[in-house]
């Protein structure tokens, strides 16, 4: 069985993290990704750190198995071969600032006339429409406008940003459900779409129950650290050695919590016996459980708790990680031979499929340009005079 997307081809524009997260999604959905980049430097994150035997890793993570090729956009036979490519792509997906593909010519306005079934995806930091579009946004200034660090943290800290650059991550996510979306809908209707995905509308879109919570309790919400803020118990405890997570979900739990742990008597108890209850008197009810729990190991706690059939769990360091059988055991932790680098492990892929099969290994990023004459010859017809003149005349 082929891929969910073996035979869709990918113009992929983007560089750093956003963009390459999504179209990192749509290679391992199968899709053909061929990334255009600047000749001679290439994507920026080609030059960020972690570097093993001058090799970045973190391009690595995000770019294997794509293809690369060299393009100087800033020419106009670069343009000109873009939009001779675009005929033959289904899909091109950008994260420059709104308005850069307009100047060089090459918005979807133009592209659909080239390529009415071309499904352009745009992502960046505020969007192609409002008063802030053309603004330029990193990870840190989604996170902070989109509100998600005003709740992060502990009571009285500095506002605080998550641990990963979730701005950009939730952004290719949501590129790579639109780009699916759009070629569903371009099965029934024959017809390419252009799809516009902004940073700071997918931290709004993540916000959860604070945006309610708000209109609820007429403030804003603030950091409360580890905690859930409407279920209890629902946070990180410490145990003799070390910490570990207790996530009561419900009252029925609640129940099978206290039997495990030998507290019969708090399921009837009125300040506990409900969610609600609970929540009214964590002053009561968690000094009690914080004083319980430290007279074990967090492993015996969560042996224990397990074995009442409740979520319970160890707080993973990423070395932890992986090294989990769990996470092994889902072929999360893969390998990518490269050149320079050697074997590195870096994260598989979360959407189990049954047209995908599981590979314990992936193909290595590219090189920089290193497709570039096997794109302009097989899409374009290019021959070695041509490849070799575009070469001369910084084109390529």
């Amino acid at each position: 069985m082929a891929k969910p997307l073996e035979g869709v081809k990918v113009l992929d524009l983007t560089r750093v993290l956003a963009g390459p997260y999504c179209t990192l999604i749509l290679c391992d959905l199968g899709a053909e990704v061929v990334k255009v980049e600047i000749p001679q430097s290439g994507d920026d994150a080609r030059h960020y750190g972690p570097f093993k035997n001058k090799q970045s890793l973190y391009f690595l993570s995000l770019n294997r198995a794509k293809k690369s090729i060299t393009l100087n956009l800033k020419t106009e036979e670069g343009k000109a071969i873009l939009k001779d490519l675009v005929k033959d792509f289904d899909v091109l997906v950008e994260n420059f600032r709104p308005g850069t593909m307009e100047k060089l010519g090459l918005g979807y306005d133009i592209l659909e006339k080239i390529n009415p079934k071309l499904i352009y995806a745009a992502c960046s930091g505020f969007g192609h429409t409002g008063p802030d579009s053309k603004k330029p946004s990193y990870d840190l200034l989604a996170q902070a406008r989109g509100g998600i660090m005003s709740i992060t943290g502990w009571p009285d800290s500095l506002p605080t940003r998550v641990g990963i650059s979730i701005g950009d991550i939730t952004a290719g996510l949501f590129t790579a459900i639109g780009i699916s979306s759009a070629l569903y809908q371009r099965e029934k209707t024959g017809k390419g779409q252009m799809i516009d995905v902004a940073m700071l509308d997918c931290q709004v879109a993540i916000l959860e129950n604070a945006l309610a919570r708000f209109q609820v309790e007429g403030r804003s919400p603030t950091p409360i650290g580890n905690r859930h803020p409407t279920v209890s118990p629902f946070q990180v405890f410490m145990a003799k050695d070390d910490y570990f997570v207790l996530p009561i979900g419900n009252d029925k739990l609640w129940m099978k919590f206290c039997n495990a742990i030998g507290k019969e008597e708090w399921i009837k108890d009125s300040k506990f016996a409900t969610n609600k209850a609970r929540n009214n008197n964590l002053e009561i009810l968690i000094p009690l459980l914080e004083e319980l729990f430290l007279t074990k190991k967090a492993s015996e706690w969560i042996e224990l708790i397990e074995e009442g059939g409740i979520p319970c769990g160890p707080i993973n360091t990423i070395e932890k990680v992986m090294n989990d059988k769990q996470v092994h055991a889902r072929n999360m932790i893969v390998e990518v031979e490269d050149e320079k680098a050697g074997t590195i492990k870096i994260a598989g892929n979360p959407i189990k499929m049954t047209s995908i099969p599981e590979e314990r290994k992936r193909k290595p990023a590219p090189k920089l340009g290193m497709h570039t004459k096997d794109v302009l010859v097989k899409y374009l017809g290019f021959d070695e005079n041509k490849i070799k003149q575009l070469k001369e005349d910084g084109v390529i």
